[in-house]
């Protein structure tokens, strides 16, 4: 029969493991680390390709085997890109386009998810899934009359063009609608309005603080694939007028003989601004992911 001392012995013997158990770091063994170079690896090839294409010369390209190391032709093939492309203005452009687009995004996307997720009105239910719904209609359906509609405005090879049409996504209102459904309590928004705070500044100091870690997310994602984006801009606007990178590198794989090579060095310019990015706002993404991770 145990003692009121030996079982106090025994439970602070049990529950002091767990403590200490949650404060060690977790190491992954070799065949964690293995797996992980191994995609790391597969993940970083595309763009080394990329990089050892643009470094050598078109013929060398069509030869079996091909290359897989660097040439000597990388910063001419660049030259001729940025040149034959019009590069920097194509860089500008998309910056302009993919940053408006990615903010617009955010914003406006956040403002509906917070009405869906906690205000209360008619029909709310049977809107959201209206905007779900538009998730299912293939954009191709929509390029004639939203052609029609900007040809009307002349804003044919103007940007406008192309921000406008996707200032507002149904993937970004669903997608904020359901993190503020968990990540913000109601009661939350409630002392706000008892405090007195209107509307706008229950928007601006309670839910855009606690929807920043999905907002960087959204933003993140909207910015690549507005950068990456080419089927509605090679419609909207032309290689000489207003282009964005998508629709320059078009002009570099005209001709009878397409050089190969020049095309992968103006892929990698157009890369390379996403990859700048990442590296110096990577970290802050990467935190507001881990503390929306938290939060949940």
């Amino acid at each position: 029969m145990t003692t009121t001392h030996e079982r106090a012995a025994t439970t602070t013997t049990t529950a002091g493991r767990p403590r200490s158990r949650a404060g060690r770091h977790l190491h992954g063994g070799r065949i964690t680390h293995a797996v992980l170079i191994v995609f790391t690896l597969g993940s970083l090839f595309p763009l080394v390709w990329t990089a050892i294409a643009a470094s050598r010369t078109n013929t060398r390209l069509a030869q079996t085997p091909p290359p897989f190391w660097f040439g000597g032709n990388l910063f001419r093939n660049l030259e001729i890109a940025w040149t034959d492309a019009n590069m920097g203005t194509a860089l500008l452009n998309t910056t302009v386009v993919a940053g408006s687009v990615a903010a617009g995004t955010v914003v406006f996307s956040t403002l509906a998810g917070f009405a869906f997720a906690k205000l209360r009105f008619r029909f709310r239910n049977a809107l959201m899934l209206l905007v779900i719904g538009t998730m299912m209609v293939p954009p191709q359906l929509s390029v004639v009359p939203l052609y029609m509609l900007i040809a009307e405005l002349s804003w044919t090879d103007r940007l406008q063009s192309v921000i406008l049409p996707t200032l507002v996504s149904a993937f970004g209102v669903f997608f904020m609608r359901q993190y503020l459904s968990e990540a913000l309590p109601t009661e939350l928004i409630e002392a706000a309005r008892v405090d007195g705070a209107s509307s706008w500044r229950v928007v601006w100091h309670v839910v855009f603080p606690a929807a920043r870690p999905a907002m960087a997310v959204l933003g993140m994602l909207t910015f690549v694939m507005a950068w990456n984006d080419f089927f509605w801009p090679i419609i909207a606007l032309t290689q000489n007028g207003s282009p964005t990178v998508q629709v320059a590198l078009t002009g570099l794989g005209r001709g009878y003989i397409p050089d190969q090579s020049v095309i992968m060095a103006g892929a990698l310019l157009g890369t390379l601004p996403l990859l700048l990015a990442f590296v110096l706002f990577g970290r802050q993404i990467v935190g507001g992911i881990m503390q929306g991770a938290v939060k949940g």
